[in-house]
């Protein structure tokens, strides 16, 4: 893969956008019973953030895309990152549930734009070869996100500095950090080569674009909403089902999740890589068919080690299929809405995909306490529908982008 110093600087910056968002996203999912026993709830009632979050996303896909489309991918990006920042800290202060949930919405919404900004950013400035490869390093910036948030959980929960406590208040406060990133783009990162080539011609509207190709669009959203469950349906409420079901304490869930997640990463870079050679869809089916005799030790193991082995093979397939959706969907997608389109698609999925995390949460409850029944149900039957619905899709690997089209 032979990047420019420029090109380099672009797909550092596109993954690192994402890498911190899904960071901020992910803290929740540790911190699901402990806020719940503050606010005197329980995990159900604050997995409705999880809901709230994803449920938003769209509008903020279209919001920050419709302006990126106008005004350029690199200045957006730039403003879409210091909102999910300061939204995502300040719920830190949330003094009840109500307004936590508040917050949680609104965080939706700005982390709804990174994704389609960040790869329309880095898929417009590298050549059409390494694609596959780049596309595998964008979204293993979400398993990262989650892999650094493990960590951090791990090292500083509960540890305490003189009389201060590290609790999951100040867990929210550290997504101060992203903010940061801002400044890396502002100095190193060009704007999209296609964008300025494009910028003054005439370009055809969203709706119109929609109109033109709604069949595709629709067909999409149909295959995120799959993609969604099968990410967030296998992610979200694992750590949970470690300290609920299994009863493991704050470290052992960390180590079991950076596995994981170590899984998602080696699945995303091998699998978007892969899909340069036998083709977008090809990649996705054989990822989804891995995680079906992964189920087992998955879910319904019992020690740590094995517990560990089977996160770490279904991440491989979940995120090896969605290593290969950066690329896919900015391929099917037309050039002059590429920062709106290919991001609302992915959270229009995801708006149809939110409630996958409180509905998880009512099953394993109503089986007794049982989240591993509940996570091996989700993982068998989307994996299974994702088969089905990706070989339907258009294969448009190699095609020349421009925002003209």
């Amino acid at each position: 893969m032979n990047l420019t110093t420029e090109q380099k600087k672009t797909v550092v910056a596109s993954f690192l956008g994402w890498t911190l968002d899904a960071f901020d996203f992910f803290l929740l999912t540790f911190l699901l019973t402990d806020i719940a026993a503050e606010f005197q709830t329980d995990v159900p009632a604050v997995s409705k953030a999880l809901f709230l979050t994803l449920a938003t996303r769209f509008i903020g896909a279209f919001f920050f895309g419709m302006l990126a489309d106008k005004y350029g991918r690199k200045p957006i990006l730039m403003l879409n990152i210091v909102s999910y920042s300061v939204i995502g800290a300040l719920a830190a202060f949330s003094p009840n549930l109500g307004v936590f949930l508040a917050l949680r919405a609104l965080f939706g919404i700005a982390m709804g734009g990174e994704w389609g900004l960040g790869s329309s950013l880095a898929m417009e400035s590298i050549p059409p070869s390494a694609r596959g490869t780049v596309s595998g390093i964008l979204q293993c910036g979400y398993p990262a996100g989650y892999l650094l948030a493990a960590v951090v959980y791990g090292l500083l929960y509960g540890q305490k500095i003189g009389d201060f406590t590290f609790g999951w208040r100040a867990m929210f406060l550290l997504s101060f950090v992203p903010a940061l990133v801002v400044l890396f783009i502002r100095s190193h990162v060009p704007e999209s080569p296609a964008f300025v080539e494009g910028r003054t011609q005439t370009r055809p509207g969203l709706l119109e674009t929609l109109r033109k190709h709604w069949g595709i669009a629709l067909y999409a959203v149909v295959l995120m909403m799959f993609f969604n469950f099968f990410s967030h349906g296998t992610q979200d409420l694992y750590p949970t089902f470690l300290k609920k079901q299994h009863g493991f304490d704050t470290h052992t869930v960390s180590w079991i999740t950076i596995v994981a997640n170590i899984g998602a990463i080696v699945g995303g870079l091998a699998f978007g890589a892969l899909s340069e050679r036998i083709g977008r869809v090809n990649a996705i089916t054989l990822a989804c068919v891995i995680a079906l005799p992964a189920i087992p030790l998955w879910a319904y193991t019992t020690t740590p080690f094995m517990l560990a082995i089977g996160a770490f093979i279904m991440q491989v397939a979940v995120q090896g299929a969605w290593g290969v959706i950066p690329v896919h969907l900015n391929e099917l997608s037309p050039g002059s809405v590429r920062a709106t389109l290919p991001g609302f698609i992915y959270q229009a999925g995801n708006l149809a995909a939110s409630y996958g995390g409180p509905y998880q949460a009512g099953i394993a409850e109503a089986s007794g306490g049982s989240y591993g029944y509940a996570l091996a149900l989700f993982a068998g039957v989307v994996a299974v529908c994702i088969v089905v619905v990706i070989r339907f899709s258009p294969e448009k690997r190699g095609q020349v982008m421009t925002v003209l089209s």
